[in-house]
């Protein structure tokens, strides 16, 4: 089971100072990957009357895949997408800019993708927020034709393309895509399309139910479900390390491939914290 941390990246802030001192001090510590959420604009609560969505404006947020072109020159980690709000967004773009990250990082992209939640920010991008399962299933398609092919003709309902190529291609023909999952219908399409997904509960009856649905989507497509990898994440921002131990085991024991320590929403803070939380999780998740 591979092990990563979630970047915490709406405690450090903005300084890039910050951001490299936390990924080189993850790498030395012995993960494998970071993890990154996204969100491109915040709303104002004194604008939209009852706001309860858990960030707004005052919320600091990376751009992905921006970040990612940064990281890609100054760490070794995997780099990940958990997830990129896929359907807000334009395909060929994100289709670049995956390529690109990619190869500057030697290959080391996995791209999580989903729908969000946030209708704001459909709004501000001048997406629709009601079609969007439907867009990201096409999405993916034409993404990975934008990887792999030199020239590609596409008609559907969202996207039309005609005898585009993207050059350079990627390290990775076609990079990893990976979906957040959590109502059964995206469970089902992550069965049927994804090379891996983001479970959105803990072990237990939840999760060997949404297990249970990925995997008819996958037989229903005529795909073997061994092969989609599956990816954890448990909180570890606190000194609870035989809990942090136990989970980790619990997401094993679950057929977990990959696991992603989050040290958000503990009162950490500044950089130091989260990652003396990380090292006191290593002793015991990795083993060092």
């Amino acid at each position: 089971m591979q092990i990563g941390v979630v970047f915490p990246q709406t405690e450090i802030g903005g300084d890039p100072g910050s951001v490299r001192a936390y990924v080189d001090a993850v790498s030395e510590l012995g993960y494998q990957h970071v993890l990154t959420y996204d969100h491109v604009v915040g709303a104002d609560p004194a604008v939209y009357a009852g706001w309860s969505g858990p960030y707004d404006l005052s919320s600091t947020f990376h751009e992905p895949l921006v970040l990612y072109g940064f990281l890609a020159a100054i760490s070794s980690l995997e780099l990940v997408t958990g997830i990129l709000i896929l359907p807000q967004r334009q395909t060929a773009l994100v289709a670049k800019q995956a390529a690109e990250v990619d190869l500057l990082s030697g290959g080391r992209l996995r791209l999580g993708v989903g729908l969000g939640w946030n209708h704001v920010e459909y709004d501000a991008l001048g997406q629709e927020f009601t079609i969007r399962g439907e867009r990201l299933s096409e999405q993916v398609e034409l993404l990975r034709r934008l990887w792999t092919e030199r020239s590609v003709t596409f008609t559907g309902r969202f996207d039309h393309v005609t005898g585009v190529g993207l050059a350079p291609l990627p390290v990775q023909r076609p990079i990893p895509i990976w979906f957040g999952a959590q109502s059964e219908p995206a469970l089902r399409r992550a069965g049927r399309l994804a090379d891996g997904w983001f479970p959105q509960v803990a072990p237990g009856a939840g999760l060997d139910k949404a297990i249970e649905l990925v995997r008819d989507g996958a037989t229903a497509a005529g795909r073997d479900p061994s092969t989609i990898g599956m990816e954890g994440r448990i909180s570890a921002g606190d000194s609870e390390i035989d809990r942090i131990a136990s989970q980790a085991e619990q997401w094993r024991a679950a057929g977990a491939s990959h696991l992603s320590l989050n040290t958000m929403g503990a009162g950490l803070g500044q950089v130091d914290n989260h990652v003396a939380a990380l090292a006191a999780a290593a002793e015991v998740v990795l083993g060092s």
